[in-house]
């Protein structure tokens, strides 16, 4: 048997780990989903310009997801966190690194790693 190419590896797991999260948050509707694979599209390109990024594709497919939410329906996640003041979204901390997590950047409290909402 073929050993799975490590772009397509990455690829399946940064897909998995965000539908993990929408599910999570009870937003992975078909829509939504068309998002995850438009971002997942986005960053194979992106990976194949530049392998050495590899790592940082399940940061980049959440923040992807994340952007295209807010043009659509809004904030996503939002903080659990925070209780008082408006609502906001968590944010992925590193931008663009490996080991990615959920982040209250206000209150500086790592939520979650990408993949780990409950």
């Amino acid at each position: 048997m073929d050993d799975i190419d490590p772009l397509e590896q990455a690829l399946h797991a940064a897909r998995a780990l965000v539908l993990a999260d929408l599910a999570a948050r009870e937003v992975a509707a078909a829509e939504v989903v068309s998002m995850v694979e438009d971002a997942v599209t986005h960053r194979r390109w992106w990976v194949e310009q530049w392998p050495e990024g590899i790592t940082y594709v399940a940061g980049l497919v959440a923040q992807d997801v994340q952007d295209a939410l807010l043009e659509r329906y809004g904030r996503w996640p939002l903080c659990p966190v925070c209780s008082s003041g408006d609502p906001h979204a968590l944010d992925v901390e590193p931008e663009l690194g490996p080991d990615p997590h959920w982040v209250c950047g206000k209150a500086g409290v790592v939520v979650a790693p990408v993949g780990g909402l409950k």
